[in-house]
């Protein structure tokens, strides 16, 4: 039994190919250079990791970050199966992300690497801010601090030891307090 057979049966990732970066190892003779690969993979229902991988060669890097990413996974609680349940805010290095919930239609308006983790994760409408850094390691890091604290209001209630509804205010509470 190979190590991989877990990996290889789960076909239906989304993998998001995030930054390429071109490193470089000053030895005796010279330069040795390598690449560093940053990947998300998602299964489009919440579920997300990420990971950094470096080799030789880009595609030998792509892989490494993969499998890394694969492991790493973490499940995210999904509003409608579409957005999140309320915003959150991460914080890692010098990036920080705001991450915010939004009605249907809006789209996911996010930039560069915080998009494709938005689509490896499969939220449809949110938006999202970054603050800071825009390493684009330091801003998938700080998204994933983020989207770990995120909760469903079941989650929320069951820490609490309350009941959900007592979570959630009801429509009639909500509509009067507007008004």
């Amino acid at each position: 039994m190979s190590r991989n057979t877990a990996n290889e049966k789960d076909t239906d990732y989304i993998e998001k190919l995030v930054n390429v970066n071109r490193v470089a190892k000053v030895i005796k003779g010279g330069r040795r250079f390598s690449f560093s690969a940053l990947v998300v993979v998602g299964d489009g229902r919440g579920r997300v990791g990420h990971g950094h991988g470096k080799a030789r060669e880009v595609p030998d890097a792509v892989k490494k970050a993969t499998e890394r990413a694969k492991r790493k996974m973490i499940r995210v609680p999904l509003k409608e199966g579409r957005t999140l349940h309320h915003d959150v805010d991460g914080h890692y290095g010098a990036g920080n992300v705001i991450l915010r919930a939004a009605v249907p239609g809006t789209g996911i308006i996010a930039g560069g690497p915080m998009r494709a983790v938005f689509e490896a994760i499969g939220i449809q409408d949110v938006v999202a801010k970054s603050v800071g850094s825009s390493n684009p390691f330091n801003m998938v890091r700080a998204m994933f601090e983020a989207l770990s604290s995120a909760a469903s209001p079941r989650q929320v209630a069951a820490r609490r030891g309350k009941k959900v509804s007592d979570i959630l205010p009801r429509r009639e509470e909500v509509k009067e307090t507007q008004e």
